[in-house]
């Protein structure tokens, strides 16, 4: 295990009617707010109108900007950071999924800023300060309640890239299991198979000597693999909504990868360049692409981890060869059709012509993936065994 410093930073209200604490949480940091929000579902529950109550009632002054897309564009980010700038915004609530978060975040990060807010996902520069921000969580999925990562789409240049900064973290998240009672079977199943695949990225890692974090990692795959199809076929379920609620935040912030040197994490940008031309959901894209990942890079070498992952998770002991290590893809590809998402991208109608593109636009940095480093020919052929 390598050294390591671990700090989760991010203040957690969790449970029923944790709302009716949002404006005391707000004060700490500013009574000028921005609330951001999606496309209408949080119009429509009536949330958005109750967390306009709390703060009114509280004297904190609100604009809003609403619309904001899955796999949040460059567009919005930037209106957003207008409205910061233009109306003194001393804080960004986010009410939403992961989607509005990383869009929240990006707008932290670009107020203070004078050049481009894309530089910061172009590599050309780093966060140096950042609005606070907080989440009121409506999606299990991300983990961006708990964490500093932000994705966005850039339009333009028809690219989807990620950033990581410490200043980034929410300061606090609401997370009420609730208020994800009315989220539909294939958004909650795209978020089990993200959340599982969060696991994934920190679990396949070249390092020894970690066995708490992987008994963690594994006791989360556990719990979604458990309350997965009782959350799809009872949406009210508070016990099954809440445990996975709490498996999103705890698989995303930093807690399975510590001592480690770095998770793999080329699955995400391989799916980062799909989702970038085809607007597909993460967890969709993801679902797709990660038993073909492991099959391309499951060795001789690297199969006692899939073989402890499929004893220890999926009950499979049979051996500790590649054929043990096979079974437990083929268990996972078969768990996540169980939630019924896709296993090719033909089904989610992406042809293969772009896969090439794709394929070096995700290596434009270099070569991807620590388990097994992944150049772009490599990923134009996970790309056409995921067709």
């Amino acid at each position: 295990m390598k050294n390591f410093n671990y700090q989760a930073g991010t203040k957690i209200l969790f449970g029923k009617n944790k709302i009716n604490e949002l404006a005391d949480e707000v004060l700490t940091y500013s009574d000028r707010v921005l609330i951001t929000y999606g496309q209408g579902s949080v119009v429509k529950s009536g949330l958005l109108d109750a967390v306009k109550t709390k703060l009114r009632a509280r004297d904190i002054h609100i604009e809003e900007l609403g619309g904001i897309q899955p796999n949040p564009r460059l567009t919005s980010v930037k209106e957003g950071i207008n409205i910061c700038r233009e109306k003194n915004i001393g804080f960004i609530l986010a009410v939403g999924g992961g989607s509005i978060i990383d869009g929240s975040k990006a707008i932290a990060a670009g107020v203070d800023y004078k050049g481009d807010v894309w530089d910061f996902y172009a590599r050309k520069a780093i966060p140096e300060s950042a609005v606070p921000i907080g989440t009121i969580l409506t999606l299990a999925a991300t983990g961006s309640e708990m964490n500093g990562g932000s994705v966005i789409t850039n339009d333009d240049t028809k690219e989807k890239l990620p950033i990581n900064s410490e200043l980034l973290k929410p300061k606090f998240s609401i997370l009420d299991p609730t208020l994800t009672f009315s989220v539909n079977k294939w958004q909650t199943a795209s978020g089990v198979v993200d959340i599982m695949s969060h696991i994934f990225e920190q679990y396949f890692t070249p390092d020894s000597g970690t066995e708490l974090q992987d008994s963690l990692a594994e006791g989360i795959l556990k719990t979604c693999i458990k309350y997965g199809p009782i959350v799809i076929n009872e949406p009210e379920n508070y016990e099954a909504r809440a445990n996975l609620m709490w498996a999103s935040s705890l698989a995303l912030n930093g807690l399975t990868g510590t001592g480690k040197m770095m998770g793999d994490w080329g699955t995400h940008m391989i799916e980062h360049e799909v989702s970038a031309i085809y607007d597909l959901t993460h967890g969709v894209g993801l679902a797709i692409l990660f038993p073909n990942w492991m099959k391309f890079v499951l060795n001789e070498r690297n199969a006692f981890k899939f073989v402890r992952l499929g004893k220890n998770v999926f009950g499979i002991d049979e051996g500790e060869d590649m054929a043990a290590a096979t079974k437990t893809i083929d268990a996972i590809r078969s768990f996540f059709n169980s939630l019924h998402m896709p296993s090719k991208l033909s089904d989610v109608d992406i042809p293969a012509e772009h896969f090439k593109t794709m394929g070096e636009k995700a290596c434009q940095f270099g070569p991807i993936g620590y388990f097994r480093r992944l150049n772009d020919a490599a990923v134009t052929e996970i790309l056409e065994m995921s067709k």
